[in-house]
C-alpha cells in the first residue's frame, strides 16, 4: 500500500493526456556549507536529491522522453534547484521508460546515467542541474545520447568527477527493467494512470496540481 510506503519514507527522515505523457517562503533559511546531498533511495529505484530532513519532501515520476517533463524542467528547474539549496526541499526523481518502444533505449540509457551520477561527490544542487540539461536536449524518438554525449551534460553540469567518469564508460548504475517496474508500481499506487510528469508531496499523501504556476510556493508557505 502507498501509505506504507509513505511511512516508511517519512521514518527515514495522465494515457496521453493535455496535461502529460502516458503508456512565498516562510522564514529564511541558510544552505548547508557541504552542500545538498543526492543518494539512491532504499529501494533502489529512485535519486534522492537534498537534505533528508528538509521540510518538503516530494517525488517527481518523470520520463526523459516525455515533453512535458521538460516543460515542468524548464519552468520551475531553477526555482527547485534554489529552494534543494536552501535546506527546504528534497526531490526523489523516479525515471520512467514506458516511452522506449521498438528497442528502442533511449530513456533506459538516459535514465542509467542519472543513477551513475549520483551519490557522493554530486551535490544536490549539481544533479538537478544535470537534470535540467539532460530534459533540454531531449529528442523524443530519436537515438540516444551516446556514452560520451551524457558524460559531458554530466561534467557541464558539475557533477563529480568520478561519476563523469563511469558515465563515459557505460558503466551500469541501475537495473532499468527493475527500476521502471518498481517505479511504475510505486506510481499506480497513486494514479490509475501511468503518466508524467506526476509530482506527490509525500508528506501530505497527495498530487500535486503542478499546472498552478505557483505550486511550489504554495507548497513552502504551507510548512
Amino acid at each position: 500500500m502507498r501509505i506504507t510506503r509513505l511511512l516508511g519514507a517519512l521514518a527515514m527522515s495522465l494515457a496521453l493526456t493535455t496535461a502529460g505523457c502516458t503508456q512565498v517562503v516562510s522564514g529564511v533559511a541558510a544552505p548547508d556549507p557541504n552542500g545538498p546531498p543526492t543518494e539512491i533511495t532504499k529501494d533502489g529505484s529512485g535519486i534522492q536529491v537534498g537534505f533528508t530532513d528538509a521540510p518538503l519532501q516530494i517525488e517527481i515520476f518523470t520520463e526523459p522522453q516525455c515533453p512535458h517533463c521538460a516543460q515542468l524542467q524548464h519552468d520551475f528547474g531553477d526555482e527547485i534547484s534554489s529552494y534543494i539549496n536552501l535546506g527546504e526541499l528534497a526531490v526523489t526523481y523516479r525515471p520512467m521508460t514506458f516511452l522506449d518502444v521498438d528497442g528502442h533505449d533511449y530513456s533506459a540509457r538516459v535514465s542509467n546515467a542519472l543513477f551513475l551520477a549520483a551519490g557522493p561527490g554530486t551535490g544536490g544542487v549539481h544533479f538537478q542541474r544535470y537534470v535540467e540539461v539532460l530534459w533540454s536536449h531531449q529528442k523524443p524518438g530519436a537515438q540516444a545520447p551516446s556514452d560520451q554525449e551524457l558524460a559531458d551534460m554530466a561534467r557541464e553540469s558539475g557533477v563529480g568527477s568520478e561519476h563523469v567518469a563511469k558515465i563515459a564508460a557505460g558503466e551500469p548504475g541501475v537495473d532499468t527493467g527493475e527500476m521502471a517496474d518498481q517505479n511504475v508500481e510505486f506510481l499506480s499506487e497513486i494514479q490509475d494512470t501511468i503518466g508524467t510528469p506526476t509530482v506527490y508531496d509525500l508528506k501530505n499523501d497527495k498530487i500535486i496540481d503542478i499546472y498552478d504556476n505557483d505550486w511550489l510556493a504554495k507548497l513552502l508557505s504551507a510548512i
